[in-house]
C-alpha cells in the first residue's frame, strides 16, 4: 500500500502554486452544488479568485456542518505533563536552545493534574509532551493513560512520531485519538524549521497518523501550522491528507486542526501570516471539501473567532486550556508555556456561550446533538 508521502509526491510545489493560479473563479458557485469535490476543487476554493464568493461558500459550509454534525460542538482541554524537547525547531517555544524552565510531571503528578481537570467536568482530554523519548517514552505515557483513563470518555495524545507497534500499545490501555501537525507540508522549508532533533525526519512524521490508523485508533487529526508557508500549499496540502485517510481508512474518524501561529517564547518571524478573511475562506473550503471530517479550532484564535466559525464547520474546541506543565493541581515553575492562548474561557462559559449561538456543547462522544434551527442571516460577520 502507498503512503500518503508517496501520494503527495504528485502534487509537488510548483503544481499546488499552478493550480491556484489557473483556477477560474466562475466555476466557484457550480462546485458549490456538488456533493463530492476532487482534490483539484478544492484547490480552486482555496485560491485568491475565490475570495468574492466567500458568502456562498459559509452558506454551504453551514449546510453541510448541520447535515454531518447537527448542532454539536465537542469540547476538550489539553495537559501538557512534559516540555522537556530534545529538538531546535525555529518556531516553537518547546525549542530545546530557549533557556526556559522545564517541568516533567511524574506519574503521580500527572494524575493529580488530570483528576483536578475532571473534576471540572471535562471528558475529554488531550495528553501533549516535547519529543525527549527516554524521558517521555511510550511506556511512561501508557503509565499515566492506565490511571486516569476511567476519569474520562476519550483520552487523546498529541505527542512525538511514533511506529505502528507503539500506536497499537497506546490503543491497547485506553488511547483513542491521536493528532499530528505535519507543521509544513513543503519538504525544503521544513528541513530548515527543523535542523536538529529526531522532528527533522520529514517523511517519518508525514506518515504518522497512516501508523496511527493502523494501530487502531479510533480518531486521527492532522494540521499544518498556518504562518509558516504561503497559505495555498499548507492549506491544500492539510485537506489533501484528511481526504487521503479518509479514503484508506474508512473505519477512522479523521480530523482537521486549523492552527495559526501564535506568540511564544523565541524569535521567529512569520513569513505569511494569513489574515482572518483567508482563515475563514480555509475553515469554508475544508468543509466543503470533507463534509463528514472534524474541524478543531484551538484556543489559539480568539473567543469572537470561533464562535463564528462554529456554524461554519468547526465541531470541536478547547476550553480551561493551559500550555504550561502543571499548575492545576500541582506545582507551578511559571513557565512561559509553548504558545500564548488567546480564549481563556472556562468550561462553564464556552458552554454558555455555544448555548448562546444555538450549538449544544458535548462532553461525551455518544451523546445525541441538540436538533434546532438558525436564521437565515449573513455568516460571514469577520
Amino acid at each position: 500500500m502507498e503512503t500518503f508521502q508517496e501520494y503527495l509526491a504528485s502534487w509537488p510545489l510548483d503544481r499546488r502554486d499552478e493550480g491556484a493560479q489557473r483556477a477560474n473563479g466562475k466555476s466557484v458557485p457550480a462546485l458549490l452544488e456538488r456533493e463530492s469535490l476532487r482534490p483539484e476543487d478544492f484547490l480552486t476554493l482555496l485560491s485568491p479568485v475565490a475570495a468574492d464568493y466567500l458568502e456562498a461558500m459559509a452558506q454551504r459550509a453551514h449546510e453541510l456542518t448541520l447535515r454531518y454534525f447537527g448542532r454539536a460542538v465537542n469540547i476538550f482541554t489539553p495537559l501538557y505533563i512534559s516540555d522537556v524537547c530534545t529538538n531546535q525547531c525555529r518556531y516553537c517555544g518547546f525549542n530545546a536552545k530557549n533557556p526556559q524552565k522545564r517541568r516533567h510531571l511524574s506519574v503521580d503528578e500527572a494524575v493529580a493534574e488530570a483528576a483536578f481537570i475532571a473534576d471540572r467536568g471535562f471528558q475529554h482530554i488531550l495528553l501533549l509532551t516535547g519529543d525527549a523519548r527516554k524521558l517521555s517514552s511510550p511506556e511512561y505515557i501508557a503509565a499515566v493513560v492506565r490511571r486516569i483513563k476511567a476519569r474520562f470518555a476519550s483520552v487523546g495524545i498529541e505527542v512525538y512520531s511514533m511506529t505502528t507497534a507503539e500506536y497499537a500499545s497506546l490503543v491497547a490501555v485506553g488511547v483513542d485519538s491521536m493528532t499530528m501537525f505535519q507543521e509544513t507540508y513543503s519538504p525544503e522549508l521544513y528541513a530548515w524549521l527543523h535542523p536538529v532533533g529526531p522532528k527533522h525526519d520529514y517523511g517519518f512524521r508525514l506518515n504518522a497518523p497512516q501508523r496511527a490508523a493502523e494501530g487502531g485508533m479510533r480518531s486521527v487529526g492532522v494540521g499544518a501550522l498556518l504562518g509558516l508557508e504561503t497559505f495555498v500549499r499548507d492549506a491544500f496540502a492539510t485537506g489533501l491528507h484528511a481526504w487521503w485517510l479518509q479514503r484508506h481508512y474508512p473505519g477512522v474518524d479523521v480530523s482537521v486542526s486549523i492552527p495559526r501561529i501564535c506568540p511564544h517564547e523565541g524569535n521567529f518571524a512569520v513569513q505569511h501570516t494569513v489574515d482572518d478573511r483567508t482563515f475563514v475562506q480555509y475553515v469554508t473550503a475544508l468543509r466543503c471539501f470533507l463534509p463528514r471530517a472534524g474541524i478543531t479550532c484551538s484556543s489559539r484564535e480568539s473567543a469572537f473567532m470561533r464562535d463564528h466559525l462554529v456554524p461554519l464547520g468547526v465541531t470541536r474546541v478547547s476550553a480551561g486550556v493551559s500550555t504550561v506543565v502543571g499548575g492545576r493541581a500541582t506545582q507551578d515553575m511559571h513557565n512561559p508555556g509553548q504558545f500564548e492562548i488567546t480564549d481563556r474561557r472556562s468550561l462553564p462559559e464556552m458552554i454558555a456561550s455555544l448555548s448562546g449561538i444555538g450549538y449544544q456543547a458535548v462532553l461525551k462522544d455518544w451523546e445525541d446533538p441538540a436538533e434546532s434551527s438558525l436564521g437565515s442571516s449573513s455568516l460571514c460577520a469577520i
